[in-house]
């Protein structure tokens, strides 16, 4: 992991992922958590303080340990409590299959290598009554700004963390053996190439 991911992206996106519009998506994404919940992409924690009462408790995982002192301060002020894990090498979680209620990914999938396996791995710990909730970017339902998004992704993954702008989200979600229950697809304010958003819910 370079300095610049570790540090200065970090920062980045810490600073980006913040305020009114991003509070407003995440607490409609998170609403519907309950019991134990493995949060896959916990990034700085800024989703903390959108879990509802429902959720019991939260375990973290993210490759990214960075702004150490900021995201402590976050898991101290949060009313769930947080357990940190980290990700093994191989990519497996270190979980028995079915073990929680709920998996949640907030503006994960765009940047993990391998994303079927990893999706694959969350339907696995997963229980069976449980519930995947998601919201991302992808590609845009717009052939235009498609085919941008095609030309500056391999550039703009070198200086974003390994995001990728082109993934359909949905279809990777059912590739991996979830069944969608809702999926909603609309467009951000901002920038075309990056603010195509899918929301949904799936189970295993």
């Amino acid at each position: 992991m370079s300095l610049w991911e570790r540090h200065g992206f970090a920062r980045l996106m810490d600073w980006n992922m913040r305020g009114a519009a991003t509070d407003r998506l995440r607490a409609a994404t998170l609403a519907s958590a309950s019991g134990d919940v493995l949060e896959v992409g916990f990034g700085t924690g800024l989703n903390l303080p959108h879990y509802p009462e429902a959720v019991r408790s939260l375990t973290a995982l993210d490759p990214l340990d960075a702004l150490r002192r900021r995201v402590g301060a976050r898991i101290a002020a949060a009313r769930v409590p947080v357990r940190r894990v980290p990700l093994a090498a191989d990519g497996r979680l270190p979980f028995d299959d079915g073990h929680f209620d709920c998996v949640v990914t907030t503006w994960t999938l765009c940047s993990i290598p391998d994303v079927g396996a990893a999706l694959r791995e969350m339907r696995r710990v997963l229980h069976p009554d449980g519930r995947y909730l998601f919201i991302e970017h992808g590609v845009s339902n717009d052939a235009g700004v498609a085919r941008w998004q095609r030309r500056i992704e391999p550039l703009y993954k070198h200086v974003a963390g390994g995001c990728l702008l082109t993934r359909r989200i949905d279809t990777l979600v059912a590739d991996a053996g979830f069944t969608l229950i809702d999926c909603e697809r609309w467009v951000e304010p901002g920038p075309r190439i990056f603010t195509a958003m899918v929301r949904g819910s799936a189970g295993p």
